[in-house]
């Protein structure tokens, strides 16, 4: 079962629509006991990254949900914010991040962009593949829906799997053994995201 972690942020029914069209067995995962049942895991989140780490320790699934991912080894899928929450932190705030994946979350430079008013990053990108065999697998030329003001900068390299270039090249998305994470929103990119959140089913 595919384990949607609901702590009160992200698009859950938008995931869940997906997963129950393609057949998959999906649940909204709200508690430790749920969380323990599934067998792979999707982290989603949207809004401020303080306020993500906030509300996922208001959950009481913290404790859980890194035992799970840290030593059981389930597969976990975190998307924008629950991509970032997966840093050790974030220029956005204070609070520490999970620590998942070594690395910091900073947000885009004015300087790198023509004019003033390119933030949010919001809309259609192109994602080049690094090294993504199994998340990207049947999809050639891959675009991906974006919406956020500040990107994923990992300490090791090695853990980029896709970049996306705006104003800067910057890891839209980055693995770690288990852990995968996309800057951009699967749910929100029609056959590009069905195919990547189909293939997230198998890894």
């Amino acid at each position: 079962m595919i384990g949607i972690v609901d702590y009160g942020l992200g698009n859950v029914r938008a995931f869940e629509n997906i997963y129950r069209r393609l057949g998959i067995h999906v649940e909204p995962v709200r508690t430790a006991e749920e969380l323990a049942r599934a067998d792979r895991l999707i982290l989603p989140g949207v809004g401020a990254f303080d306020w993500a780490m906030a509300k996922l320790k208001q959950s009481g699934m913290i404790d859980t949900l890194n035992r799970r991912v840290l030593q059981d080894d389930v597969p976990v899928l975190g998307v924008c914010v629950g991509m970032q929450i997966m840093a050790n932190g974030s220029d956005e705030g204070r609070a520490a991040g999970l620590g998942w994946i070594p690395g910091r979350v900073e947000r885009f430079r004015d300087e790198w962009f023509n004019t003033h008013t390119h933030l949010p990053h919001m809309g259609w990108n192109d994602v080049e593949l690094v090294d993504a065999p199994v998340l990207m697998a049947g999809l050639p030329d891959p675009r991906f829906y974006f919406l956020h003001s500040y990107f994923f900068h990992p300490d090791d390299e090695s853990h980029v799997i896709a970049r996306t270039c705006y104003g800067k090249i910057f890891a839209s998305a980055v693995r770690r053994g288990n852990i995968w994470a996309t800057q951009f929103h699967p749910e929100k990119s029609h056959d590009w995201g069905v195919g990547l959140l189909a293939n997230f089913s198998k890894v």
